[in-house]
């Protein structure tokens, strides 16, 4: 069972969850890691972390330069719409 409630702007889900004994031994890390007060904190905690590592990564600076170097070649082409490249 889950609902929403709004709390200083945020909204927020509540969710009865069912986790393995590790899972709550790493939730308990995270808390004490972090200074956090509640597994709810250590959750958001982690979702966090793995939204920056995983989800959206940034693009390295080496990782841009190349791009930008490999962009003068002929390999690249141009394109300004992408249904153009179906045709």
């Amino acid at each position: 069972m889950t609902y929403t409630k709004h709390i200083s702007g945020v909204n927020m889900v509540q969710a009865v969850v069912s986790i393995s004994e590790r899972a709550n031994r790493v939730l308990n890390v995270v808390k004490a890691r972090y200074g956090l007060r509640t597994k709810s904190e250590a959750i958001d905690r982690m979702a966090a972390d793995y939204e920056e590592e995983v989800l959206e990564p940034a693009f390295k600076p080496e990782f841009t330069q190349e791009i930008l170097e490999r962009s003068k070649s002929k390999d690249f082409i141009k394109v300004r719409k992408v249904s153009d490249l179906f045709r």
